[in-house]
């Protein structure tokens, strides 16, 4: 108790020292940017960024920029795979909700990117260290989020242009899909989920105008991201077309015993070989425009035999 007590107090310590060094992070010229915690003034041209979010990792790749440090969502993940190598040289500091402080701060950032739905706690601590932005929500708000992190990064036409070529496309894509209902699942560690209109592949496939089957518009519930299924009514997952993915190891043995089941096996869009799995990363985790062009591809790819 009394080494945590006084690792606790350096560590505030720290922070307080740092604080006064961030005046001089911000002696240049600064804009003022409005989020979910306040306002904050940021450089005008933010060089060593730190996000939290995996979101903010798929915004900074999209706006071609490379994060100095990101928060990963679990413990030794690798970076996603989708983004490709930018990341090679980013570093990790803390999960999502447990964040390293002091590896933030020995990164030496002058902008910081978060989320209030997962750090709030964190947040005056942050903002000792750089100035700090907060997006309020994740998912359902990954478009109003991708132009908040552009702004916080002085890119913000270059972000409105991107999903102003993402939802000319989407529409594009969905036009030739407009007579199939397409299905999401999920397989969790404890639980198989089917994600709804309000889920980040539920919105790509909303602004292509992709039907989806009535059980998946999730009528009726206060969230509409995703409701629960089980093996017994898996039939809820059926559509023309399925795809599906897995979060982790444990959730991806749950699968592979689902799919060889027989309630699976006579679904109908597996009867037909309609039913794909997917990359967890870019459907599920991906939440920027970088992974909603990739869904695209993957519509466009396996509903193309269909249309």
């Amino acid at each position: 108790m009394r080494l945590r007590l006084a690792l606790a107090a350096a560590l505030s310590f720290t922070l307080v020292a740092c604080g006064s060094s961030t005046s001089s992070q911000e002696a240049g010229p600064t804009r003022t940017v409005k989020h979910a915690m306040g306002e904050t003034k940021v450089p005008m041209a933010p060089k060593r960024v730190v996000v939290l979010d995996t979101d903010k990792l798929d915004s900074m790749i999209s706006l071609g920029l490379t994060p100095v440090g990101a928060a990963q969502a679990s413990q030794n993940q690798t970076w996603p795979e989708y983004l490709g190598p930018a990341l090679k040289s980013t570093k990790a500091v803390g999960t999502l909700q447990e964040l390293n402080l002091e590896a933030i701060m020995a990164l030496r950032p002058d902008l910081i990117l978060g989320s209030k739905f997962r750090q709030a706690p964190f947040y005056d601590k942050l903002s000792k260290i750089a100035p700090t932005v907060f997006t309020e929500r994740v998912g359902i708000t990954w478009k109003e989020n991708f132009l908040l992190d552009a702004e916080a990064l002085g890119k913000k036409e270059q972000a409105t242009r991107l999903l102003s070529d993402y939802e000319a496309r989407a529409e594009q894509v969905g036009a030739k899909f407009s007579k199939l209902e397409v299905s999401i699942v999920r397989f969790m560690p404890t639980e198989i989920r089917m994600y709804g209109p309000e889920s980040f592949s539920g919105i790509v496939l909303g602004d292509a105008a992709v039907p989806r089957p009535e059980a998946q518009q999730l009528a009726g519930q206060d969230d509409r991201r995703f409701g629960k299924l089980s093996q017994e009514n898996i039939a809820k997952a059926d559509g023309d077309a399925i795809f599906y993915s897995a979060y982790g190891e444990a959730a991806a043995k749950s699968q592979a015993t689902v799919t060889a089941g027989p309630l699976w096996k006579n679904l109908k869009a597996v009867t037909s070989g309609h039913a794909h799995p997917v990359d967890d990363e870019i459907w599920m985790t991906g939440i920027g425009v970088t992974a909603a062009g990739k869904i695209l591809d993957d519509l466009d790819e396996h509903l193309t035999p269909l249309a």
